[in-house]
């Protein structure tokens, strides 16, 4: 008998399907199936399939912030931290996915969603707040507030488009060549 609750194996189902083959293309059966759970289930512990989309987005996030979790243990320097960053989607993109990496599951997600929805909204606030990550370790490097807050939207920009290409590739090399090119920048950065 599994010790997850029926709500963590019809969210855990709900990811895999979603990521491996989209929102829109996943129903509430072939969850259900993966599950191995009733239909009545499924409604008993999310409303709406927008419920549970919601909750996968969320579960998601919650998912990248416990790999940068972990990473941050090794941060000793305001650079380690932007380069924690990194290292974080690198392990994301690292992660053994069911039918491969496919790139960001959360921009995969929002682009299935019309402008301004939920849960575009929620995959916003999630980029948001890597991108906060990185100002507040640039913040303590350059002592530059504008400057900081500049390199961060570049920095979140390289790191988007990193994770977009490994996803292309089913490889995590252009998260880390990308890193690397961060680093290589930020020293320049420092040594003016």
């Amino acid at each position: 008998m599994s010790s997850k609750s029926a709500k963590q194996k019809i969210l855990d189902a709900a990811s895999t399907l979603f990521y491996n083959d989209g929102i829109s293309n996943t129903g509430i059966n072939s969850i259900t199936e993966k599950a191995n759970v009733a239909k009545m289930s499924l409604y008993n512990n999310f409303a709406t399939k927008s419920d549970l989309i919601i909750c996968y987005i969320e579960a998601r996030h919650q998912e990248w912030l416990d790999l940068y979790e972990k990473r941050k243990v090794q941060i000793k320097t305001p650079l380690d931290g932007i380069l924690a960053v990194f290292d974080a989607y690198q392990d994301h993109a690292e992660f053994a996915y069911e039918n491969g990496f496919r790139g960001c599951g959360l921009l995969n997600a929002a682009a299935e969603f019309p402008a301004y929805s939920p849960e575009r909204l929620a995959v916003k606030n999630h980029k948001d707040e890597i991108e906060a990550i990185l100002a507040s370790h640039l913040n303590q490097l350059i002592h530059d507030a504008e400057r900081a807050k500049e390199l961060a939207l570049l920095l979140s920009f390289i790191l988007e488009g990193s994770i977009a290409r490994a996803g292309l590739e089913s490889s995590s090399d252009k998260v880390f060549a990308a890193k690397q090119m961060v680093q290589s920048l930020l020293e320049q950065e420092v040594s003016k």
